[in-house]
């Protein structure tokens, strides 16, 4: 059943299934780490950064958001129980399962480049994961493109991306570099943005496409969405690794971290130190 205000597109056509993920990508997501990976260390301050901003661009509730790639939920939950009505698609049927149980949330298969919802049916789109695993920047145009057709005139759409140059702070933070398979994922990445990880190790991130802070504008462009801001979700602030978690321990650091976090989220000389970056676009009046 659809949540209300979603309409489905004819008897699902545009539902597309096969050969959404690579295998390695496929399988890593299907070892369900993404039910607990926002839930600590650099991972949480991702989760709150993403909701602080959410909160702030996102029409008021009970607007219909369309959780594009929302995995088991994490955003998904807390939104609908916040008012909106909240419908999940991603490709990875552990994902939509656990989302699905989750209060108000309904979820179903599906890929962000065929999306399987009437053109202008919804009042915001959400791609908090989508654009990392599509390599080819044609495909990422249809993913925004996708989003500006179901998404209403004047709605928003929200799309992350992941940093270029994670990978190589991350070899340092972690001390990754001591492996001698870690340097040539980072070198392939830094040359052209494609993170290629097929080794059953998940010591690292999975298969994925890693975006020049500069890119995600002319995609939105390009699919027909107007640009309103980029905000860098972290900053340089996961970097500090194992303190992480001390800080978000108490309450006073957390909010001083999120509210200085805050006043320099628009800085771009801070966007490449950031692991991940929002940009946030809107659909034309038309």
């Amino acid at each position: 059943m659809a949540a209300p205000g979603i309409r489905w597109s004819g008897a699902g056509a545009r539902c597309t299934i096969r050969g959404v993920l690579t295998p390695e990508i496929m399988d890593y997501y299907r070892q369900g780490g993404e039910r607990d990976r926002l839930a600590a260390g650099a991972g949480r301050l991702e989760f709150l950064r993403t909701w602080d901003v959410l909160t702030r661009v996102l029409p008021d509730p009970p607007a219909a958001v369309l959780d594009v790639g929302g995995a088991t939920g994490v955003y998904a939950g807390p939104l609908a129980r916040a008012g909106y009505q909240v419908h999940v698609v991603d490709p990875v049927p552990e994902h939509v399962a656990d989302a699905a149980e989750r209060p108000g949330v309904t979820a179903v298969r599906g890929d962000a480049r065929t999306l399987p919802v009437a053109d202008r049916s919804v009042d915001a789109v959400l791609l908090l994961g989508p654009l990392y695993h599509l390599p080819v920047r044609a495909e990422r145009v249809a993913a925004w493109r996708e989003a500006a057709r179901v998404v209403r005139p004047g709605g928003v759409v929200v799309g992350a991306t992941i940093s270029r140059f994670a990978s190589l702070l991350d070899g340092f933070v972690w001390d990754y570099f001591s492996d001698a398979r870690f340097r040539p994922l980072v070198e392939r990445a830094l040359a052209d943005g494609v993170h290629r990880n097929t080794d059953a190790d998940r010591t690292w991130f999975t298969s994925a496409y890693f975006h020049h802070p500069d890119e995600p504008a002319a995609e939105v462009s390009e699919a027909g969405l107007i640009l309103r801001r980029r905000v860098a979700v972290e900053g340089p602030l996961w970097m500090i690794g194992a303190r992480l978690p001390e800080v978000l321990a108490d309450p006073g650091r957390t909010d001083l971290l999120l509210e200085m976090l805050r006043a320099v989220e628009d800085e771009p000389s801070l966007f490449g130190a950031s692991s991940h970056l929002l940009t946030v676009a809107s659909a034309p009046h038309r």
